[in-house]
């Protein structure tokens, strides 16, 4: 789903004391730490190009198209983090990781790409601010976590700017798909209509509806777990601090 809901437990690394219990091999460590990288530099790409579009126009509308290429790419390569899973390389839930994951690629291309009447609403640059910022923080911590050396900094991070980050992202979302609706509407987009050959039908408008009302269960759900693992995490940290 959203910016922060990435943050639970989503693929391709799993938290550091499931790794500490069994961890992946020396070659699947290597590998990890490889594609960790590649996603952390491909999101930083992302986020220089939204600044220097920003400088060298002076407005934030329509900063999408200055990043569509790099988003579109790095934010399908995270379909690989549900082949970690599957394999075992890590010992996150593939269907959650799936979820999570495949909803930000619908986002981008079912919606987004789709829909180009959206691509310059504010509520685009929203989501794709705070997805940005929150996977710079979540690949560079399972970077630093693979190689045992961990900045309490990026810990810090990876468990407070959700608290933001995730909101944020999720408001972008149901707004871009709201945006959507009378395009879909008006034109009929991936709606199969009956009679045909097939016998079926498809309303991509409602579907995108059911999108949207499946928000109200989920945030709640991804959003207190997160608070739940942020104390669980940082709570003894800062507790230990408050005694010194």
């Amino acid at each position: 789903m959203s910016a922060a809901a990435q943050g639970t437990s989503k693929a391709g690394h799993g938290d550091v004391a499931s790794r500490k219990k069994k961890g992946p091999g020396a070659l699947a460590t290597a590998y990890l730490v490889i594609y960790n990288v590649v996603m952390t530099a491909g999101w930083l790409v992302i986020a220089v190009g939204l600044v220097r579009a920003y400088l060298a126009r002076g407005s934030y509308h329509g900063l999408y198209y200055s990043i569509e290429k790099p988003l579109k790419f790095f934010q399908t390569g995270a379909l690989l983090e549900i082949l970690h899973c599957a394999v075992g390389i890590v010992p996150s839930s593939v269907v959650l990781t799936g979820f999570q994951v495949m909803s930000r690629v619908f986002l981008t291309w079912a919606v987004t790409h789709s829909v180009r009447e959206v691509q310059s609403e504010d509520s685009v640059l929203l989501f794709v601010t705070a997805w940005t910022v929150t996977e710079i923080i979540r690949y560079s911590f399972y970077t630093f976590s693979l190689l045992n050396h961990l900045p309490y900094l990026i810990k810090w991070a990876r468990y407070t700017f959700f608290i933001v980050l995730y909101p944020m992202g999720v408001s972008g979302e149901l707004l871009t798909i709201y945006a959507a609706l009378p395009y879909v509407q008006k034109t009929g987009l991936y709606s199969v209509t009956l009679p045909n050959k097939y016998n079926f039908s498809f309303d991509y408008y409602a579907f995108l509806i059911l999108v949207m009302i499946s928000y109200i269960p989920l945030f709640p759900q991804l959003y207190f777990h997160m608070i739940r693992q942020r104390k669980k995490v940082l709570g003894h940290t800062e507790d230990y601090s408050k005694v010194e």
